[in-house]
């Protein structure tokens, strides 16, 4: 299988190397950046008199990968031998959606040989000192409904218009976004990953101001909250799509159908063995849905239990925004956070 990226795999054998691995996961990509929005040049980690390093990727997620190769290293340094072999890996296109990356690496030979048992990825940053601990995503449904017509003279009431159709599904999916924001604002103990969002991100359509266009294409980007029957949701949006009348197509630009979670039950050994390193540290925690998409779902498609997690409390949420910064003394004590969180996990 070939790969348009390299994937870098590091092994620090165990002393038990039948026992089931672990992976401590990151990715290399980076997105785009505006370079006139940033108050330093944002490829220079350049670190202000507060201790804050600008730089992209170092919420998502250089921070994670160096913290993880920090810890073994001290771990390898204090003559630590861990039962369990522990692989770090750094795999493209993340950012991309990890197609020509982590979703093709999970069924390689590769892969399979490494024997991995449990897998730590990606969380996020957050401005307060509650911690997400990410257990499941949820579901990207990018769709894209074209509403066929019947083209005409813009002076004209046409019936089979493409246009009542379009408005027909936007009032439908931006309906149920109202519905899920009321949701989501009227019980403070939900988060975003609790809800399902719809956003409409593309429209498409016409040729000339007096010309009624025989189609409108509209792009939605959906992420569906993992309870929530995928079938019965897609099933709803083409029940719309008949009443909205003839001619509409759905064609989906990503379906991601797996609503698989890991156990985060205080009895699950994994999850045991984390939250002794998170006590060790004082560390206030919450088990969340994570909102967005992470490499972690292909992991678990998989049948191998995921968990997103990274240590930026008290950090403001700066993934993909400009002047992305980490300041150094919450990045160096993710360094101590993971070295117990992976001497716990690799002696389970």
């Amino acid at each position: 299988m070939l790969f348009r990226s390299p994937i870098v795999i590091m092994t620090w054998v165990g002393t038990d190397p039948s026992a089931a691995s672990v992976m401590l996961n990151s990715h290399t990509d980076v997105v785009p950046v505006y370079p006139e929005h940033w108050t330093y040049e944002p490829f220079s980690a350049f670190k202000d008199e507060k201790g804050n390093i600008y730089g992209r990727g170092t919420q998502d997620m250089k921070c994670v990968g160096i913290q993880h190769i920090e810890a073994v290293r001290r771990l390898k340094e204090a003559g630590k031998r861990l039962k369990r072999t522990i692989h770090l890996t750094f795999v493209p296109d993340e950012e991309i959606g990890g197609y020509d990356g982590m979703k093709l690496f999970v069924h390689t030979k590769d892969f399979k040989d490494m024997n991995v048992g449990f897998a730590l990825d990606e969380g996020i940053a957050v401005p307060e000192d509650t911690i997400p601990v990410y257990y499941g995503e949820r579901n990207v449904f990018w769709l894209e409904i074209t509403c066929n017509g019947s083209p005409g003279h813009g002076s004209r009431f046409l019936e089979n218009n493409a246009a009542i159709k379009a408005q027909y599904m936007i009032n439908k999916l931006l309906g149920l976004r109202a519905e899920q924001k009321a949701k989501l604002d009227s019980d403070p103990s939900l988060t975003l990953g609790d809800v399902t969002t719809v956003n409409l991100t593309i429209m498409e359509g016409g040729i000339q101001t007096n010309v009624v266009p025989d189609k409108f294409k509209l792009t939605f980007d959906i992420r569906i909250t993992p309870t929530t029957n995928i079938d019965e949701f897609e099933a709803m949006i083409r029940a719309w799509m008949k009443e909205a009348g003839e001619g509409l197509e759905l064609k989906f630009a990503q379906r991601f159908a797996d609503q698989t979670m890991t156990p985060v039950d205080p009895d699950d050994i994994w999850f045991k063995a984390l939250t002794a390193g998170f006590n060790k540290h004082n560390l206030k925690t919450k088990n969340e849905i994570f909102p967005a998409a992470t490499d972690s779902r292909y992991i678990r498609e998989v049948g191998i239990p995921a968990i997103g997690f990274s240590p930026m409390p008290n950090t403001p949420t700066l993934l993909h925004d400009h002047n992305e910064f980490l300041n150094e003394d919450i990045f160096l004590r993710g360094i101590d956070i993971f070295t117990d969180l992976i001497s716990n996990i690799a002696s389970v």
